[in-house]
C-alpha cells in the first residue's frame, strides 16, 4: 500500500515562514476601544501597564492626554513616565528616548493624535507602529470616531465630526482589542449636563448604536487576528453562510445606513444580505439616490428584489422563512399621518410575528 504525501508550495512555505519571523519579532499590539467619551478607556490603560508592573514587565507610560481620568493619579504613582517633547508648541510623544529606553511595554494614550509638520511622523499611530517594530509592546486607547472608515457614520449617529483619524487597516493589525463597555448612565454622568427625559432618552439611544459600532468593530478585528494566524500557519479556512440578514427598504427610511449596516454586517459574518426595497411613493431624486445604493449592494454580492405594492408584510414573512434569514434590519420612516400608521403596522407585525430572528429597527 502506498501513501500519496502533497509536497508543500516552497513559496508559500517560505511566505509562512517570513510571516512568523515578523510576527515574533514585532511587538504586540493591545487597543482599549471606547463607544464613546467618558467610558475609563485611559483608565483601564493605566491599570492594565500598573498590573504588569506588578508582574515584573519593565513598563512605561509614552503619552498620555491632557486630561487625566478619575482615580488614575494613584495609578500614575506607580509608573515610570517618559517626558513628552514640545514641537512647534505641541506636546509629542518622544519616540526617540523611548527607543533608547526599550521598555517590555509602552503606554500610548490617544492613539488618533496628530504630530506637528515637522516630525518625521505626521500621526501618533505610526510613532506606535515604529515602536512595534522595534519589538517594543503597545497598549493604547481611541474611540470609535476616531476609526477612519467609521468617522462618516459616528457623523450621522452624533452630528459631531472629528479631524484626527487612525486607519482601520492599523486597527485590524491589533493583537487585542478591549471595548470598554461602560454603561450609558456612566457617560451622561461624566458630561456633567442636566438633559431633559426626551433628552436623555434620545442619548441613551444614541449610545447603544455606537456601542454596537464598537462591538461590531471588534469583532472585525478578533476575526482578522484568527485569519493571520491561520494563514501563518497555512491552515485551510472554510465555511458556509452564519448570517442571513434581510434589509427592507421603506420609502423614507434611512436607506443608506440600513444598507450601510447589512453589507457590514454580512461581511463580517460572512453571510448572505437579501434586500426587498418598496419602490412605489418615492420622488425621482429619490428613486435616483436609491437606484444607486442598490445597484452598489447588488455588485458587492446582495440580492436585491422588489416589494409587491400589496401584502409587503406578507411577502416579507414568506421570504423570511423560505430563505432562513436569521436578521431582519428596518427602518423607521417620518411621513404622513396615515401612511405612518401603516408603517408603524409593518414594523409592530414584524417584531410581533417572526420567531427566531432579530430585528433591529433604524431611526431615520
Amino acid at each position: 500500500m502506498s501513501t500519496l504525501v502533497s509536497r508543500p508550495d516552497p513559496d508559500r512555505l517560505l511566505k509562512q515562514l517570513e510571516a512568523e519571523e515578523r510576527q515574533q519579532r514585532r511587538g504586540r499590539l493591545k487597543i482599549f476601544l471606547g463607544y464613546a467619551s467618558g467610558v475609563g478607556k485611559s483608565y483601564r490603560m493605566l491599570d492594565e501597564g500598573r498590573r504588569r508592573k506588578d508582574r515584573g514587565q519593565d513598563v512605561v507610560v509614552g503619552a498620555l492626554q491632557s486630561h487625566i481620568p478619575p482615580g488614575a493619579e494613584c495609578v500614575l504613582r506607580h509608573l515610570e513616565t517618559i517626558p513628552v517633547e514640545v514641537t512647534e508648541e505641541v506636546p509629542v510623544m518622544n519616540v526617540r528616548e523611548i527607543l533608547r529606553r526599550r521598555p517590555q511595554v509602552c503606554l500610548v494614550d490617544g492613539l488618533a493624535y496628530d504630530n506637528p509638520p515637522s516630525l518625521a511622523h505626521s500621526k501618533r499611530w505610526q510613532d506606535v507602529e515604529q515602536l512595534l517594530d522595534a519589538g517594543i509592546s503597545v497598549i493604547t486607547t481611541i474611540n470609535l470616531q476616531y476609526v477612519e472608515e467609521f468617522r462618516d457614520e459616528v457623523e450621522q449617529i452624533t452630528g459631531k465630526r472629528v479631524a484626527f483619524t487612525v486607519p482601520l487597516s492599523f486597527i485590524n493589525t491589533a493583537d487585542e482589542i478591549v471595548v470598554v463597555d461602560a454603561p450609558a448612565e456612566t457617560c451622561l454622568e461624566r458630561e456633567q449636563i442636566a438633559y431633559s427625559p426626551n433628552a436623555m432618552a434620545y442619548k441613551e439611544r444614541q449610545l447603544s448604536r455606537l456601542r454596537e459600532l464598537a462591538l461590531v468593530l471588534a469583532a472585525d478585528v478578533v476575526d482578522r487576528q484568527l485569519e493571520s494566524y491561520l494563514e501563518r500557519h497555512g491552515i485551510e479556512r472554510s465555511w458556509g453562510a452564519q448570517e442571513r440578514i434581510l434589509a427592507v427598504v421603506m420609502p423614507e427610511s434611512n436607506a443608506p445606513s440600513i444598507l450601510a449596516s447589512g453589507m457590514r454586517n454580512a461581511r463580517r459574518f460572512h453571510g448572505e444580505l437579501h434586500i426587498v426595497y418598496a419602490a412605489q411613493h418615492r420622488s425621482a431624486r429619490e428613486a435616483v439616490d436609491l437606484n444607486g445604493i442598490l445597484a452598489e449592494a447588488g455588485a458587492a454580492g446582495a440580492h436585491v428584489q422588489a416589494l409587491p405594492e400589496d401584502n409587503a408584510i406578507e411577502f416579507i414573512l414568506q421570504f423570511a422563512q423560505a430563505h432562513g434569514i436569521t436578521q431582519i434590519f428596518v427602518g423607521q420612516s417620518r411621513v404622513p399621518s396615515w401612511r405612518d400608521r401603516i408603517y408603524r403596522s409593518l414594523v409592530d407585525r414584524l417584531i410581533q410575528s417572526v420567531e427566531g430572528i432579530d430585528i433591529q429597527v433604524f431611526p431615520n
